[in-house]
């Protein structure tokens, strides 16, 4: 299973001193070193982390996968024809929250979001959607044209072990097998962490995990390379 790390937690250090370091690329590219698959970035509206700056410098130095997420905005459509990132998943965004908190609804959007696809398809871009376990989510992804899909784990990487959260990575693991079947790549991430990351590992149809808060926080312990090559090792 490959594993692609968000580096955003990085630049949010930074930006917390309005400091020039971390720099977020070094991160991406010892992560790379380490074994990392891909990179991930969120810009944001209110670039409360990642930057411009940051994904022309990714783009120029990542020499795995470059997946920014953004909303599915006009002005961020714009960022992503400008940069060219190997990857563009479409996610949903509050200003007011802390890290994303759900899925896109594709169902309910699909007008807007089709479109939006589309383009990024025709500059050769490939297409994701953050989305929650719903199967006629799942469904409505591949309809409108997208690649892949990232299931989220959030729900169940935040449930303390017992029979609601075997519930919700049974919920996992039956949308994971859907979207395989159905012919869309399909990637996990949201909460995922040294000790809860096992039991999605094991779900078969799983190409890709999106880890980054945890990788980051022990990183701030033991390096970059340490803490990717430990996640790795669970991957494995």
């Amino acid at each position: 299973m490959r594993l692609a790390v968000n580096i955003d937690h990085f630049a949010t250090l930074r930006e917390a001193r309005r400091a020039a370091e971390p720099e977020p690329a070094l991160a991406a590219l010892l992560a790379e070193q380490a074994g990392a698959r891909g990179i991930v970035c969120h810009i944001r509206g209110d670039r409360r982390h990642i930057t411009e700056r940051d994904l022309r410098v990714l783009r120029q130095v990542v020499k795995t996968k470059l997946n920014v997420e953004m909303a599915a905005t006009g002005e961020m459509k714009a960022v992503a024809l400008e940069i060219r990132p190997d990857v563009v998943s479409l996610v949903p965004e509050r200003p007011e929250e802390l890290t994303t908190e759900g899925g896109l609804k594709v169902v309910a959007n699909r007008k807007v979001l089709g479109p939006h696809v589309e383009a990024l398809r025709q500059a050769g871009i490939r297409t994701s959607i953050f989305i929650d376990t719903s199967l006629d989510e799942i469904k409505a992804a591949r309809e409108i044209g997208v690649d892949l899909i990232e299931i989220n784990t959030g729900l169940y990487a935040d449930l303390k072990e017992g029979a609601e959260r075997q519930k919700a990575l049974e919920a996992v693991r039956a949308a994971a097998e859907f979207g395989h079947t159905i012919g869309l790549e399909v990637h996990g991430g949201h909460g995922l962490d040294y000790r809860n990351v096992g039991p999605i590992v094991a779900i078969p149809e799983m190409a890709e995990l999106s880890i980054g808060f945890a990788i980051v926080a022990r990183a701030a312990v033991v390096g970059i390379e340490r803490a990717v090559l430990d996640m790795l090792a669970l991957l494995a």
